[in-house]
């Protein structure tokens, strides 16, 4: 791999995340896939979250990382009802709440609807956004009270897919800044029944989609570079996405 240490190469490798590794075991992996240290991405996965990362490779294609932090996201989730989570997903710590009437479908569909357009919505508490310097998920595992700020979202549409109580299913395509979780958390709590987040798996990235990405069990040392898509290619479909 020293040839390719030497080399100025930059461009973005599309993931397919697994369950149960952070984004940042991603990005280890890319490093000792491809012998390069300089990558990054654009926009965290929870641990048990899947889907598309968009992970950048070489100092040109992460110093300009930022221009394609802020595009819009669409996912596909399942919320567990009738119960809460203090991490808001599965991983957490669930309590069952009582003395809960399933909600009609046509209840749900209804309450849907209510969440979309501009609104402010809350960070969970166990998340990697930091507060002074530290991430919110190491201060509340020591006990630490956070005082919280909202931040501004849009959520563009929301659907939902099946729904066989305690399992409900939608799609949704949102700003960048929303947690999934965090609106999981927010539909239980209008429905009056609890929610947690039980899966969930990002789809698209601006007009990049899941289909054209490639699951890390697939990379090599030999063949990683014919899945790297150059910065310009990706840089042309941002700027045709915004005309």
């Amino acid at each position: 791999m020293s040839n390719v240490n030497t080399l100025e190469l930059a461009g973005f490798l599309l993931i397919d995340k697994p369950d149960g590794l952070t984004s940042h075991d991603v990005i280890d992996a890319l490093r000792r896939t491809t012998g390069i240290r300089t990558i990054g991405h654009a926009g965290t996965l929870d641990p048990f979250a899947t889907g598309l990362l968009l992970c950048a490779v070489g100092r040109k294609a992460t110093k300009h990382l930022s221009r394609f932090i802020g595009m819009s996201k669409e996912y596909v989730a399942e919320a567990y009802l009738g119960a809460i989570a203090d991490t808001y997903d599965r991983e957490g710590k669930i309590t069952v709440t009582s003395q809960v009437i399933a909600p009609e479908k046509k209840t749900i569909e209804c309450m849907l609807r209510g969440f979309v357009g501009e609104q402010e919505q809350l960070p969970p508490a166990y998340s990697a956004k930091k507060v002074h310097g530290k991430k919110m998920y190491e201060l509340a595992r020591k006990g630490c009270i956070i005082e919280r700020t909202p931040n501004r979202i849009t959520i563009f549409a929301i659907s939902p897919a099946t729904y066989d109580y305690p399992h409900l299913s939608f799609s949704c395509h949102v700003s960048t800044g929303t947690y999934i979780r965090t609106l999981i958390h927010d539909i239980g709590h209008r429905l009056g029944c609890g929610a947690y987040a039980q899966t969930l798996r990002r789809t698209t990235i601006g007009s990049f989609n899941v289909t054209e990405s490639v699951t890390l069990d697939k990379l090599t040392p030999k063949n990683w570079m014919a899945y790297l898509k150059t910065y310009e290619e990706i840089q042309h479909r941002v700027t045709q996405q915004h005309l």
